[in-house]
């Protein structure tokens, strides 16, 4: 039994759908009426990382595991408790690559690295994926180039290699159903380094309409950051953003081909099998 979880969110969501049939697959979810991607004979329960019954619930005679988390605290400690006590053999954890870099030093990346070292040392097979930005974070956008044609951002020059959350699904399926990966760690990028600017550029050349780029203010940031995100994640968010600047964000790693057998996917092609929630109504 593979079990799923962040089955409604941009990887898990693309892991539960992209499963070979005929696996035994089980999603957990804290809404299972927002799950849409599960394969037919999936089965679908609900529960929560703080809720300790639930959570043995979902694990009842699971093998291997994809493990999302969203919120900085406990829950990777509490999924592995539970994990190694139903006799979990291997989870798979998506981290980010950001914990490979010294001069990050904010509270996510802090916490994604206290997981990683939590789930390395639980005793059970782990594999970590550590995927650069997502190229679905454009989505964000969406709204301001619907209404107004514009993308506002921080340091639109700035160059990311982003990833195509795909692409990191795709990966999670092969470390969850090949032999191999266990005590591996996979740093995800997309095939080049983009920047916002270029990928304003991109969209409108396949929206086929003019959209202009604004340039946030770091103050301008800060207050649109503050009006979604408390302050210590919008600290860390404002930190990565400098750290994109100095560079600290550009390489490109060979893992996604390596892993997948094919290119990695680009930010026009997965702006183009999106396109729509861009395109004015």
């Amino acid at each position: 039994m593979i079990l799923v979880t962040g089955a409604t969110g941009t990887v898990g969501r693309e892991v539960a759908g992209r499963l070979p049939a005929g696996l035994a697959v089980r999603v957990m979810t804290r809404e299972p009426a927002r799950v849409t991607a599960a394969p037919a004979a999936a089965g679908v329960v609900r529960a929560d990382y703080g809720d300790p019954r639930s959570l043995a619930r979902a694990l009842d005679g699971v093998k291997a595991a994809f493990l999302v988390t969203s919120r900085v605290g406990d829950d990777d400690a509490r999924f592995v408790r539970a994990a190694r006590s139903a006799g979990v053999r291997h989870v798979v954890k998506l981290s980010a690559a950001a914990v490979t870099d010294p001069r990050a030093d904010d509270v996510i990346t802090r916490w994604q690295r206290a997981t990683e070292e939590l789930v390395r040392g639980s005793g059970m097979d782990w594999t970590l994926l550590r995927p650069r930005a997502f190229m679905s974070n454009a989505l964000s956008w969406a709204g301001s180039v619907r209404s107004d044609g514009v993308v506002r951002a921080l340091y639109g020059g700035s160059v990311n290699a982003c990833v195509d959350p795909r692409d990191v699904a795709e990966a999670a399926v092969r470390a969850l159903t090949e032999e191999g990966h266990g005590g591996r760690a996979y740093t995800l990028t997309g095939p080049r380094a983009i920047s916002a600017a270029e990928q304003t550029a991109q969209l409108a050349e396949l929206l086929g309409r003019p959209l202009r780029f604004e340039e946030l203010g770091p103050r301008q940031a800060r207050t649109v950051l503050a009006a979604r995100h408390p302050q210590d994640l919008v600290e860390a968010l404002l930190a990565g953003a400098e750290r994109q600047r100095a560079g600290a964000k550009a390489g490109v790693d060979a893992t996604v081909p390596a892993l997948l057998g094919r290119p990695a996917g680009t930010f026009r092609g997965w702006a183009a099998d999106h396109l729509s929630a861009f395109a004015s109504p």
